[in-house]
């Protein structure tokens, strides 16, 4: 009851202050939506790489480049990404922290640039491989720091959409990857498999341009003590550079207060403090939860494995298969921004728990038409497989695609935010690399007897997510702990309704390092 006031008079405050205007009516928010499309465009790399695998497999120059992988040897060409990418995520939170969210995606961009040209001119397939490796570490920089830089530069009345719509871009680059190599499938050159392996730096660099002018975010400025250059930022991005706004005085005034609360109530920042109270525990649970079942909810055998899926429900001819991985991305990209754009009207619970739904009735119909199909040879079996595998992912994309970042970059406070989005990747890239070594194994062994597996994560991650997942609908960042620890979250001191009664600081204030905001009470 006590959060649900908070929660109350939190909203009153943020609505008295907003001003009345829609974002393509207002050139900063044009500017910021500008901004935050090019950070989606860093997912892109993830996304192309798990659609260009499963597309490489079907063009015989590349298998014949890779010298005809066995099913041991694919789970390795496809795993050394993400091992490169488990490699920098703890890595990439410490400095995320420590220099800064922008810093991080150059580094990023750097290095997905120098593997995507390695990969392209590749003499020898361990040279490919390498390059993969190098691809993976700058996944690892790029998707800890673009989500926690789209969260904390967003409108507080557009967050959670703009925070969701992250790994939305994850499909940009998946349906690019699916197309291309639909399209250079008839080469007769390698061509045919670099060129694919060349354009996984299309979208990134395409997004240089836009990202040059985004700004760092205004929390970690304000977390090194640069309150008036976060002030700045906040001033430029939502109220059209107005330092004294107040709107500004008011996100200026919460985000200080928090960050100095959480600096009170611990004097370390570390994983340890992960597992301290309670309320961290509980978002523990929920950020390697989400990590495994994003990638064990069946997904992964489908999205780098499609191929020998459909050969083993008759789907043989490489245009066909190509053709299906191309729609279905398309398809994947539809569904993503409708979960994205319904993740605050519909809420996080109802996201989860229909995706669950969805995609445990469909995975059961999907293991009862390819055990039939195995049994009978029956083409039409085999075929109606398919329509099932576009149903299951439509249950995928509208939650654990959307929330993988936007849910735990917005349950963990600021101190511990960084290291909270590496734990859901290092839980995802930890199960997707299990998957990846166990899949083509399973496939090859058994066949579609594996799926019953991902039938029974299936039921976990329903049960998982009605227990333990939180609605976060309608709270701000800084009022996230109120769900988690109660009576003993770490806020800003109580704070008063805004309404513009004059300057909204004072230069002596700033001297004094503490941002203090005349109001009055409405």
């Amino acid at each position: 009851m006590a959060a649900s006031k908070s929660q109350k008079s939190s909203n009153d405050e943020l609505a008295a202050v907003l001003p009345e205007t829609t974002w393509w009516k207002s050139p900063q928010l044009r500017q910021l939506n500008l901004c935050l499309f090019t950070l989606t465009l860093f997912s892109s790399s993830n996304g192309y790489d798990g659609s260009l695998v499963n597309g490489l497999q079907a063009l015989d120059s590349w298998v014949e480049f890779m010298e005809y992988p066995s099913s041991t040897w694919l789970g390795f060409i496809n795993g050394m990404y993400w091992v490169g990418a488990l490699v920098s995520q703890p890595i990439a939170a410490w400095s995320c922290n420590k220099f800064g969210r922008r810093p991080c995606i150059w580094v990023g961009i750097v290095l997905l640039v120098v593997g995507g040209i390695l990969g392209a001119v590749a003499p020898t397939a361990t040279v490919f491989i390498v390059s993969r490796v190098v691809i993976g570490l700058s996944s690892g920089w790029v998707s800890n720091a673009a989500p926690l830089l789209m969260n904390e530069i967003a409108y507080p009345a557009h967050r959670s959409i703009s925070s969701a719509m992250f790994m939305v871009g994850y499909y940009g680059g998946a349906v690019i990857s699916s197309w291309v190599t639909f399209d250079t499938r008839t080469y007769s050159s390698s061509w045919a498999w670099r060129l694919p392996t060349l354009l996984q730096i299309l979208l990134p660099l395409v997004a240089i341009p836009g990202f040059i002018f985004t700004p760092e975010s205004p929390r970690w400025l304000i977390g090194k003590d640069r309150v008036e250059d976060a002030r700045k930022v906040l001033a430029d991005l939502h109220a059209g550079g107005d330092l004294n706004a107040p709107l500004i005085a008011y996100e200026v005034h919460e985000i200080q207060g928090a960050i100095t609360a959480e600096k009170e109530a611990t004097s370390s920042a570390s994983y340890l403090d992960m597992v301290k109270t309670p309320g961290n525990r509980h978002r523990l649970l929920i950020t390697v939860s989400l990590g495994i079942f994003s990638q064990w909810a069946g997904n992964g055998v489908v999205s780098y494995y499609l191929t020998m899926v459909l050969d083993t429900v008759g789907v043989t001819q490489t245009k066909d298969q190509l053709l299906i991985s191309g729609c279905l991305q398309i398809w994947n990209l539809l569904f993503a921004a409708i979960g994205a754009v319904a993740v605050e009207r519909a809420g996080r619970r109802a996201l989860f728990m229909t995706s669950a739904g969805i995609m445990l009735a469909s995975y059961i119909t999907i293991t009862g038409l390819s055990g039939s199909f195995a049994q009978t040879g029956s083409a039409p079996t085999g075929t109606a497989v398919i329509p099932f595998i576009f149903i299951y992912f439509a249950g995928y994309d509208i939650a654990l695609t959307p929330l993988l970042t936007a849910y735990p970059c917005e349950i963990w406070p600021f101190a511990l935010r960084s290291r909270g989005v590496s734990v859901v990747w290092l839980s995802a890239i930890g199960a997707l690399i299990f998957n990846t070594f166990v899949n083509p194994v399973a496939l090859s062994a058994i066949g579609w007897k594996y799926y019953f597996v991902f039938v029974a994560v299936l039921i976990c991650y329903a049960i998982t997510a009605y227990f333990f997942y939180p609605e976060t609908k309608g709270y701000s960042l800084e009022r996230m702990a109120l769900i988690f620890d109660g009576d003993d979250a770490a806020l800003p001191s109580g704070m008063e309704v805004f309404e513009k009664s004059g300057d909204a600081h004072d230069d002596n204030d700033d001297e004094k390092g503490v941002d203090t905001v005349e109001v009055e009470r409405v």
